[in-house]
C-alpha cells in the first residue's frame, strides 16, 4: 500500500507517468463552484492531480467537455427498481450514478440479513459504490406482519460490516418521540455514525424531540415550510424526486447560497422504467437545472454535499487523493453525459454500459410467498355502519388523506362504488401463512373494472390489491402466488398481464429492458381499465406503509398513522 501511495505522490508531482490523463477538459470544482481548465491525472483508480499533466500510459482528449464527480444517490431503495443489483447498475451507471446509499430494508423485511448479504456481495463486483445504512425498522412497526426481524444484536453486527456508514431511516417517528426504549437503544448503537430520519409532517416540539435523539436528516418534506423548519432545527434536507414522490419543485426555493450545503438530492424510490427513460440522480439534477438552479450548484448537491454528510471519504470531488469516479458532460445546461469513469476505468459511453455482469448467486431469496389458503368469501367487507373510513390517494405524493364516506352496500356487504371512485383495497399476509387479511377502501385510482395486484407493499411487502370486485382481486392474488411474487393486472376473471418478481417477491431475474417493458405494458393495461395515475403500482405499493400519514391498510387492518394505532 505504501508503495502505491508513494507512486501516487510521484505522479502528482509530475515525476512519474499516470495510468490515464483526461486532457483538455473543463473541471467542475465542487469546493469553490468554479470551472477550471486543465488535465486530470489518474493512478491506480485515484486522482493524482488536476492541472498540467501530460505523462501517461493512456491519454484521452475530452475536447473541452466538462468533467464532474460521479453522482451520488444519497437515499434510494434499490429494490423499488424491481431489478437485480447488476441490472440496476446497468441502468444507473451509464447515467452517472457511481455511488448509492441504501438501507436495503425492503429485502431485509422479507429475508433479513441473508437478503442484505446477497445484494452486497453482488454489488462488490460492479462499478458502483454501494454504502449500507443498517436498516433500523425491520419490521417498521408493530402494526403489520413482516417476513423478518433485525434485533439489537443483528444491528450491532451490521454496523460493524465493511461499507456500513450509519443507521437507516428511523421510520417509527412516533416511537422516537414517545421515548420507546427499544427504538432508542437501536439509535444508541449507531453512536458516532450517521442516523437518517423519516419525519413526514412532524413539526414543533415533536420535531425538536425527534432531532434531539440524534437524527439529522429527512427526505419526507412535501412543503417548503416543512423543509425550512427542519433545516432551521439542524437537519440536512434531502430533496426527493422519485416515481411517486414528486417534491423537488416545491422544495427547490429552499436552496440558496446560504443553505445549499445542508441540502442534497435523493430519489427514494424509482421504478426500472423511470430509471431507463428519465434516469436516476441525473434526472433530479436535470430537473433542478430546468427549474432555474445553477448547473454547478446542482452538481454540488448531487456529489460533495452527499459525500460530506455521510462521511464518504475520497468521494464527491475531482481533487488529489479522491477516487477517480467521474462523468464527462457534453452539455452542462441539460447534463448530457458522454462518458462515465469508475476508479479510472471507462465503464459507460453515450448511455451504454461497457461492463459485463457475473452470474447471480444461487442462494438468492426465492420461495418467499407463503399464503394460508382462503376462499374468495374471505375478501368480503361487511357493513355495520353507513359510513366508512376511506384512504384518499394524493397525486404525486405518498401521503394520503383520511376521509369518511357513505358506502355502497348490498346485502350487508360493501361493494366498490365505481361512480364515486371508491374501490376495494386488500392486504394479504404472505410471509408466515398467518391467514391475516386486511380489508379497506381507497379512492383516487380511477379504476373502472378489474384489479391491480402486487407483492411489493412497503415495508413489510405483503400482497396488496386494489379492485372493483372480490373475484378479480382473488384471481390476481392467486396469480401472484403462482409467480412466487410480482405484479398483475386482472379483469373479468382473466390475467391480462403480469411481471414475475421471484427474488423476495421484489426483484426480477430478467434484464432491465425486459422488466421495464413489462412494467410499461402493465401500466398501459391499467390505463385501459380507467386508471389515471402515472405510476399506479408505485402508488399502490405505499398504501400499506403505516409510517406515512394519514390512513393506511396493513394485513392487521386499517391504521390511523397520526394516532399510530389500528382503528378497526
Amino acid at each position: 500500500m505504501s508503495s502505491k501511495l508513494a507512486r501516487l505522490i510521484k505522479v502528482a508531482k509530475g515525476e512519474s507517468a499516470a495510468d490515464l490523463v483526461l486532457a483538455n477538459t473543463k473541471v467542475i470544482n465542487v469546493f469553490t463552484g468554479e470551472i477550471e481548465t486543465g488535465n486530470v491525472a489518474i493512478y491506480d483508480g485515484m486522482i493524482a492531480g488536476v492541472g498540467d499533466y501530460h505523462q501517461a500510459k493512456q491519454m484521452i482528449d475530452l475536447e473541452g467537455k466538462y468533467l464532474a464527480p460521479g453522482l451520488i444517490n444519497g437515499h434510494s431503495h434499490i429494490e423499488s427498481s424491481m431489478l437485480d443489483i447488476g441490472q440496476y447498475a446497468r441502468a444507473v451507471v451509464p447515467r452517472g450514478t457511481l455511488a448509492v446509499v441504501s438501507d436495503l430494508h425492503e429485502i431485509a423485511n422479507v429475508s433479513g440479513l441473508d437478503g442484505i448479504r446477497d445484494i452486497l456481495a453482488a454489488a462488490r463486483r460492479l462499478p458502483l459504490e454501494l454504502f449500507l445504512m443498517a436498516p433500523s425498522c425491520v419490521p417498521a412497526t408493530h402494526l403489520e406482519t413482516s417476513g423478518a426481524s433485525l434485533d439489537r444484536e443483528a444491528l450491532r453486527q451490521l454496523l460493524r460490516w465493511r461499507g456500513v456508514v450509519g443507521l437507516g431511516e428511523v421510520m417509527n417517528y412516533p416511537g422516537v418521540i414517545s421515548g420507546n426504549e427499544h427504538l432508542l437503544d437501536k439509535i444508541a448503537l449507531a453512536s458516532g455514525k450517521v442516523v437518517d430520519g423519516h419525519a413526514p409532517g412532524v413539526s414543533g416540539k415533536d420535531l425538536t424531540a425527534y432531532i434531539a435523539a440524534g437524527i439529522y436528516s429527512d427526505h419526507e418534506s412535501v412543503s417548503l415550510g416543512e423543509a425550512r423548519e427542519k433545516l432551521r432545527q439542524g437537519m440536512h434536507v434531502m430533496l426527493r424526486e422519485g416515481s411517486s414522490e414528486k417534491n423537488l419543485q416545491a422544495l427547490l426555493p429552499l436552496v440558496t447560497d446560504k443553505t445549499y450545503r445542508r441540502c442534497f438530492f435523493v430519489v427514494d424510490d424509482r421504478s426500472c422504467a423511470d430509471l431507463l427513460k428519465d434516469g436516476d440522480i441525473d434526472a433530479v439534477v436535470r430537473k433542478a437545472i430546468s427549474l432555474g438552479l445553477d448547473p454547478v450548484q446542482a452538481i454540488r448537491m448531487a456529489t460533495i454535499n452527499t459525500a460530506e454528510y455521510f462521511g464518504l471519504k475520497n468521494l464527491g470531488a475531482i481533487a488529489p487523493g479522491y477516487m477517480a469516479n467521474m462523468i464527462v458532460i457534453s452539455k452542462l445546461s441539460c447534463l448530457e453525459i458522454d462518458m462515465v469513469f469508475h476508479r479510472g476505468h471507462l465503464v459507460a459511453k453515450q448511455g451504454e454500459p461497457l461492463f459485463a455482469l457475473k452470474q447471480p448467486s444461487s442462494k438468492r431469496p426465492t420461495g418467499t410467498i407463503n399464503i394460508k389458503p382462503f376462499a374468495v368469501d374471505a375478501l368480503r367487507l361487511t357493513a355495520s355502519v353507513e359510513t366508512k373510513p376511506v384512504i384518499e390517494v394524493v397525486p404525486g405524493q405518498i401521503i394520503t388523506k383520511k376521509r369518511l364516506e357513505r358506502v355502497k352496500v348490498t346485502g350487508g356487504v360493501i361493494l366498490a362504488d365505481i361512480s364515486r371512485d371508491i374501490l376495494k383495497l386488500v392486504v394479504v399476509e404472505r410471509h408466515k401463512a398467518s391467514g391475516n387479511i386486511g380489508l379497506g377502501l381507497v379512492m383516487g385510482f380511477g379504476l373502472k373494472k378489474g384489479a391491480l395486484v402486487s407483492s411489493i407493499s412497503h415495508d413489510s411487502h405483503n400482497i396488496i390489491a386494489v379492485g372493483t370486485s372480490d373475484e378479480d382481486i382473488f384471481r390476481g392474488i392467486k396469480e401472484i402466488e403462482r409467480l412466487r411474487g410480482g405484479l398483475a393486472v386482472v379483469a373479468d376473471g382473466k390475467v391480462l398481464g403480469a411481471l414475475p418478481l421471484p427474488v423476495g417477491g421484489l426483484l426480477s431475474d430478467e434484464p432491465a429492458e425486459v422488466v421495464a417493458s413489462k412494467l410499461e405494458t402493465l401500466k398501459a393495461l391499467a390505463r385501459d381499465l380507467g386508471v389515471k395515475l402515472p405510476s399506479p403500482f408505485a402508488t399502490l405499493s405505499f398504501l400499506a406503509l403505516p409510517v406515512i400519514p394519514q390512513l393506511r391498510l396493513t394485513d392487521l387492518g386499517l391504521v390511523d398513522v397520526n394516532a399510530f394505532k389500528l382503528i378497526e
